[in-house]
């Protein structure tokens, strides 16, 4: 504790501390002047010249001062040892600080009277350290390394291995269509992304990640639906359909809490009945779910939550979960329809089929409520089909309603602002003409985009040199059999007149159309609209090629 004291005294006040001592020492001196001090050869042993420079000036008091025996002649004696900065302010030799515990250290004061940091020796920072200059001493070299090895931090280096990206599943989807759309829908899916799409019957089928299934149900124009495979397996009775529905995992995409549909089809299948293997489906289902989450789903055949249709051929079973919901025509714009009302897949299959350019001018007379027009003006606008209706897959669980979002909103910043060229309808029946314009506007398309007029195609005229025509003219029950050869004579004699360089394509299902309208067709593909069977005539109109009839 004295040590302590004396040190902290020696660090405020130097110079009086060391007066102090001075006058401490020549008071112990006094009562042993003629005696010699076993302490006088202490400054010796430390490094200092030797006893006969104590019998020489004013220091020789103070230099015998330090044989003292007492607590305060050794704790003076100690001090002597360090502290550089007060003895080269009184010109004493270099002092070593007090040896204390680790509880007692107190940092000595700097020349300046700042605070002293003890782990200041340790050097300065890395890159500020001069580089040391020690030869080729071995022993320091061997020092140096040990100190470095000592002092050195240890960095514990782990190797990690790299995580194994993740790969979205891939499923196989069949997308249906109206019969003779397989090619055009092929390549539509093609031109989406989807490489390895091929034509098979009433559809196409592909491979495709969720997100790749989302876009086909927003941006096919042909599809009826998009159908994606959960299960598939060789059956030799009804019964195997349940056991195949009962290990398929519908808990993945839809529960207990959800409404249901099953549906079922068949080609080239030996059961005995559908119905029955639809119930099969359904109860494989409904027992997996209950088994599961303790609870059957309820069907709904009106709007269901989620739809499953079973595929049956030969002897095989497949599962599909339905993603759209409604099917893919109904594209959200047509509520008002006229007598017999033409698809939109199947328009848009017309299209296709026709190879119409979309910078082209367009003319249907006989429009109706103007769904080849308004689908025409989609395709040339780049709007996608599906762009203002629900979609079955928002429905199911674990939906990501922020990326279909996003995939909408890319879409939408693709739509062009007008179109190229003029689209132009014509019909006899006013309220047909009404029709086409209401929808017309529920698909956001302005006057200017489409232009519907009521008019006979007997009579109209070309708003091109060139272009195209596609169009759904009546037969079967929506024409009499006396006003049908007339018309056709009257409209082929129009035809020739007014639209030499356009080309015309007509779906019918009166086979003997072109004779009638004593033109030969270049090409006819085979279509079903609905339940008829009919075809789609291609024609050339060309000037010199027909004469008057």
């Amino acid at each position: 504790m004295e040590r302590t004291r004396e040190s902290v005294e020696r660090q405020k006040d130097p110079a009086g501390y060391q007066r102090r001592q001075e006058e401490e020492a020549r008071g112990a001196r006094k009562p042993s002047a003629g005696g010699r001090s076993s302490a006088g050869r202490g400054p010796a042993r430390e490094g200092q010249p030797g006893r006969g420079q104590y019998d020489r000036g004013p220091d020789r008091e103070g230099g015998r001062g330090a044989s003292g025996r007492g607590p305060s002649a050794r704790g003076r004696a100690d001090d002597t040892r360090g502290d550089t900065a007060s003895g080269s302010r009184s010109g004493r030799a270099p002092q070593r600080a007090p040896r204390l515990r680790d509880d007692q250290y107190i940092a000595p004061a700097t020349p300046a009277g700042r605070f002293y940091d003890p782990f200041e020796d340790d050097g300065p920072a890395p890159e500020f350290a001069p580089e040391p200059e020690h030869g080729d001493a071995p022993e320091f070299a061997q020092e140096s390394e040990h100190s470095r090895e000592r002092h050195a931090p240890t960095v514990e280096t782990r190797s990690r291995r790299p995580r194994d990206v993740r790969r979205p599943e891939i499923f196989t989807v069949f997308a249906p269509c109206p019969q003779g759309l397989e090619e055009a829908l092929t390549a539509e899916m093609q031109a989406l992304g989807y490489e390895d799409a091929q034509a098979g019957r009433a559809g196409c089928s592909f491979t495709t990640d969720w997100p790749g299934v989302q876009r086909a149900n927003l941006y096919s124009r042909l599809a009826t639906r998009i159908l994606v495979q959960v299960a598939h397996a060789e059956i030799s009775h009804e019964d195997d359909i349940l056991d195949l529905a009962r290990s398929t995992p519908w808990e993945r995409w839809f529960g207990a809490e959800q409404t249901l549909r099953v549906d079922t089809s068949a080609i080239k299948s030996p059961v005995q009945s559908l119905q029955y293997c639809n119930l099969r489906a359904k109860d494989g289902i409904c027992d997996r779910l209950r088994e599961l989450e303790g609870e059957r789903p309820s069907i709904d055949t009106v709007r269901p939550d989620a739809r499953v249709h079973l595929f049956l051929t030969g002897h095989t079973a497949t599962l599909y979960l339905d993603t759209s919901g409604e099917s893919l025509f109904k594209r959200g714009w047509r509520l008002d329809k006229g007598e017999a009302p033409l698809r939109e897949n199947l328009a848009a299959g017309m299209l296709a089929l026709a190879g119409w350019d979309p910078a082209a001018p367009l003319l249907d007379p006989f429009c109706g409520s103007g769904t080849i027009l308004i689908e025409a003006a989609w395709i040339a606008l780049g709007v996608p089909p599906g762009i203002s209706r629900p979609f079955g897959f928002e429905r199911l669980r674990d939906h990501d309603a922020y990326r279909w979002r996003d995939l909408k909103e890319d879409a939408r910043a693709r739509i062009l602002p007008q179109l190229d060229a003029p689209l132009v309808g014509y019909d006899l029946n006013p309220l047909a003409i009404e029709f086409a314009r209401n929808n017309a506007e529920r698909a956001w398309l302005t006057a200017d985009s489409i232009r519907f007029e009521v008019g006979d195609a007997r009579n109209v005229t070309a708003p091109a040199d060139h272009g195209w025509i596609v169009t759904n003219p009546p037969y079967g029950e929506r024409m009499g059999t006396e006003q049908e050869a007339d018309l056709w004579r009257d409209w082929a004699t129009c035809l020739k007149r007014n639209f030499a360089g356009w080309q015309l394509h007509v779906i019918t299902s009166d086979l003997t159309l072109p004779n009638q309208m004593r033109l030969k067709p270049k090409r006819r593909v085979p279509l079903h609209n609905g339940s008829l069977d009919c075809r789609l005539f291609g024609f050339e109109l060309v000037a010199a090629g027909y004469r008057d009839a």
